[in-house]
């Protein structure tokens, strides 16, 4: 068996997992939100699958790369949207632990996923989902489904999608592939319990980030520090003079994905950036939000979040 494989005799082991930092992992284990078969640790590949190199156009981050070390490092300090993502999530304390890799897969934060107590979709396929009608302040405005509105909750992926980031994926058979991280998690549609595109074995094993553009991260969120978005946006510019050529914006927050905003892309280019044209870019976003009367204020938080990091990313343009 090689260092990176997940079989057993070249068949994949069924309901297996990949472990890393386990930040997220552990935590739900303890919780009975998830239960595999075996873990197949990847702490000794650490040397192998971790650091960060660029050309002059990417700059590439090994999977098993913390959040701490990457948000340390020169090249992705360059990278305002990114830097900010990785500084603002969780704790000092889970940053030195959590690998990018892992944080680019991590869970929702859905109270009835995390109840084994409760009945879920996502976690026991046809069960139910009491979030819908229930308690659903916090639950997903863009992209939910019949079966689930449970909210993807990560900062570092929503960067990634506003960026146009790429991930190469590691398939038990040894081969390779790269994907946009726009392509990685798939929204609930009849199938919540299908969270992403990969297949039983695949494995992370780079993340492949773009330069350039004037960029932001706006994150909004219940108190100050090691708390989940609210709302966030990303928001990537291309300048040419005062004028937007082209735009990249994510939701994040707000959507049972990473959400891109293409509608809201549309609205900045060919403009010139002010108030008027940020805050029309927001309601973009958010034209096709199906809120509920007790999470529609995240209707609002969204928009704002969108203006301010446009107004933001117009700031650090050079």
């Amino acid at each position: 068996m090689s260092a990176f494989d997940i079989t057993e005799g070249g068949t994949p082991v069924d309901g297996a997992a990949w472990i890393a930092g386990g930040t997220t992992m552990v935590d739900l284990m303890k919780l009975g939100a998830t239960a595999p078969s075996r873990l197949f640790d990847l702490g000794a590949q650490r040397d192998a699958l971790s650091g960060i190199s660029e050309t002059s156009d990417t700059i590439t981050l090994g999977a098993l790369t913390t959040m701490a070390d990457a948000a340390k490092h020169p090249a992705i300090r360059g990278l305002t949207a990114v830097h900010t993502a990785l500084v603002q999530a969780a704790s000092p304390q889970i940053r030195e632990m959590a690998t990018l890799g892992g944080n680019l897969l991590q869970r929702t934060r859905c109270s009835y996923f995390r109840d084994t107590r409760q009945p879920c979709n996502k976690r026991v396929p046809g069960s139910g989902c009491p979030a819908i009608g229930g308690e659903d302040g916090h639950h997903a405005v863009l992209g939910g489904s019949a079966q689930c509105i449970a909210t993807y909750p990560g900062d570092f992926a929503v960067v990634c999608v506003a960026l146009g980031a790429e991930i190469t994926i590691r398939a038990s058979d040894g081969s390779e592939r790269k994907i946009p991280v726009q392509d990685l998690h798939r929204r609930p549609g009849a199938t919540p319990h299908t969270e992403t595109a990969l297949q039983t074995g695949d494995l992370i094993t780079a993340i492949h980030l773009p330069k350039g553009g004037a960029q932001s991260y706006i994150k909004i969120r219940d108190r100050a520090s090691y708390a989940f978005a609210t709302a966030s946006a990303a928001v990537v510019l291309h300048m040419d003079g005062a004028m937007v050529t082209s735009a990249r914006i994510a939701l994040g927050g707000l959507a049972t994905v990473p959400w891109r905003a293409a509608t809201a892309e549309h609205v900045l280019k060919g403009s010139m950036i002010d108030q008027k044209t940020a805050f029309a870019a927001g309601e973009a976003a958010l034209q096709d939000a199906h809120p509920t009367l007790t999470n529609a204020h995240r209707v609002e938080l969204g928009i704002r979040a969108v203006a301010k990091a446009i107004l933001s990313a117009r700031g650090n343009s050079v």
